[in-house]
């Protein structure tokens, strides 16, 4: 019953934006930090972001600060990642998972419980 779904991904060139959502069901993500990773072909799975469930606290990976914006809409129970001046190499499966973390760490991929089956994004001209 447990379940994460993400969206928004898609077509779109360099320099352009994107707002992926992570929609919950099941649970209330309120109550859970939530990060957002990214899989592109033949490479490691990798934390692009995160938001704290404790304190709403955000942390990014130096390859998207200033790009990229983590938020949550607890009414809603969802996390957005809006991806703003999108590059090529941001091209990738993005992922959502949940974790009961006060301080989630993106580089602790086992830290993290649940998981959504990805969106893809593709940045290109």
């Amino acid at each position: 019953q447990v379940q994460l779904v993400e969206s928004g991904g898609g077509l779109v060139q360099p320099g352009g934006s994107l707002r992926l959502s992570c929609a919950a069901s099941g649970f209330t993500l309120d109550y859970y930090a939530i990060g957002w990773f990214r899989q592109a072909p033949g490479k490691e799975r990798e934390g692009v972001s995160c938001i704290s469930g404790s304190d709403g606290n955000t942390y990014y990976a130096d390859s998207v600060k200033g790009r990229f914006t983590i938020s949550r809409d607890n009414a809603k129970n969802t996390v957005y990642l809006q991806m703003n001046s999108l590059k090529p190499e941001d091209t990738a499966v993005y992922y959502c998972a949940t974790s009961q973390s006060l301080r989630p760490k993106l580089e602790l991929l086992d830290e993290y419980d649940y998981w959504g089956q990805g969106t893809q994004v593709t940045v290109s001209s």
